[in-house]
């Protein structure tokens, strides 16, 4: 692949990542709503993002390729990404039921940090000090948003640590892995792993009396619906995750997980009445503005490095 097709890919890598990003919150409030308002437990509400997502996942792997499972080159990597998924997907959904949605993402943007280092110092990816600067800047606008107060840095501030550590791991898989397997077979096996992971934690959990594993059955109306759009939201949008990663390094999508604050922000507001305050929508600003510098400078090194290619 020549320097401008490499560049291409990349930006086409960062707008996905980007437009992923603006949309997975949605699950996140699906998530929130299911929690609060319908009474389900946080583990119960990951199991069922795990199992429909693998509902929406599998028959389409059957009808494109039905030996693909069987062939997958790195199986027990997709299963290990599947539970670090799950791992992840559990605390962030334990820690939205007792927090606002923006506070929660923004403690959790310490992810890019360490999947940026993790980039750098096990994939050798050269990360330049304007690409650093831009997630020094992005991560000033989520402290910003954040506006930490005693009750947050209880034991529920740790929940998203916890869920940025995690799925930073998971991230880290996705562009260590490269292109073994397909990223229907990865999404797949994913949920295999995330639901099987799930379905033990709930056992356990529920035994010994959490009620953040409390066990209980969706009705048949609104609640069942908003659980399959949960999982096909997931499914889907990882799937575009995991091309992104495909076409772009980490280190260079990592600081687009920030424009997750946007959609979180608006809907915690229009759900859940939880309203930003000033100092909120310039934390907002600042962190948008990152993302849209690093397009800015990625779309003019595609343009000059197909004016080279023409010159030759």
């Amino acid at each position: 692949m020549n320097g401008a097709a490499t560049k291409s890919a990349t930006l086409r890598g960062m707008l996905i990542m980007s437009g992923c990003m603006i949309v997975l919150p949605t699950m996140d409030a699906i998530a929130k709503y299911m929690a609060v308002s319908e009474g389900m437990s946080p583990a119960q509400v990951t199991f069922y993002r795990f199992f429909f997502q693998l509902v929406c996942t599998l028959p389409l792997l059957l009808v494109i390729s039905p030996r693909a499972l069987l062939s997958a080159k790195r199986p027990w990597l997709n299963l290990l990404r599947g539970v670090l998924h799950a791992a992840a997907s559990l605390t962030f959904f334990a820690a939205v039921k007792y927090m606002p949605l923006a506070d929660v993402f923004a403690i959790y943007f310490v992810e890019p940090f360490l999947l940026t280092m993790m980039s750098a110092l096990f994939l050798g990816e050269k990360v330049g000090w304007m690409r650093w600067s831009a997630i020094v800047v992005g991560f000033v606008g989520a402290m910003i948003v954040i506006q930490p107060s005693f009750e947050i840095f209880g034991w529920t501030s740790l929940l998203p640590v916890a869920c940025a550590f995690l799925f930073s791991l998971y991230l880290f898989l996705n562009r260590a892995m490269g292109d073994a397997d397909s990223p229907l077979v990865m999404q797949t096996m994913a949920g295999i792993a995330g639901t099987a992971f799930m379905a033990v934690a709930l056992l356990i959990g529920h035994a010994v009396g959490d009620i953040n594993f409390e066990m209980s059955l969706p009705g048949w109306g609104h609640g069942l619906v908003l659980l399959v759009l949960l999982g096909s939201i997931s499914g889907y949008m990882h799937l575009l995750v995991v091309k992104a990663f495909w076409l772009a390094p980490v280190s260079l999508l990592a600081p687009f997980q920030y424009f997750e604050i946007i959609s979180a922000t608006a809907l915690g507001y229009v759900l859940f009445s939880d309203f930003p305050t000033a100092s909120k929508w310039l934390g907002i600003v600042i962190i948008v503005a990152s993302g849209l510098f690093i397009i800015w400078r990625e779309r003019r090194s595609v343009q000059r490095a197909t004016l080279s290619v023409a010159e030759v």
